[in-house]
């Protein structure tokens, strides 16, 4: 987790989560659904939703962060897939996190 946490920001796979733990992919997502109840990459999208939300959070008016920009920073490249997918997780849309 501790990779994951540091890299929630570059384009990561299972295979470079694996080779960091020093297992198989197979290895690790038998432990991630053990001991977290989740997936490494369902771990790594939350990771990058909440980064996603704290970005937005902070954004200051007038300051050019938009909702795609973000999105696409945590490794979201689709803004309405994000935007349902974030809605999900925090009960509201992006849109309205980024102050105006």
């Amino acid at each position: 987790m501790i990779f994951i946490d540091a890299h929630a920001g570059d384009p990561i796979t299972i295979s470079d989560i694996a080779a960091e733990a020093g297992v198989v992919p197979r290895i690790l997502q038998y432990a991630f659904r053990r001991h977290r109840g989740t997936t490494p990459m369902a771990y790594l999208r939350g990771v990058r939703l909440a980064r996603a939300r704290e970005q937005l959070l902070a954004a200051e008016p007038g300051d050019g962060t938009t909702v795609a920009a973000v999105a696409a920073r945590w490794g979201f490249p689709h803004p309405h897939r994000f935007a349902a997918v974030y809605h999900q997780a925090f009960g509201q849309p992006p849109s309205q996190e980024l102050k105006q």
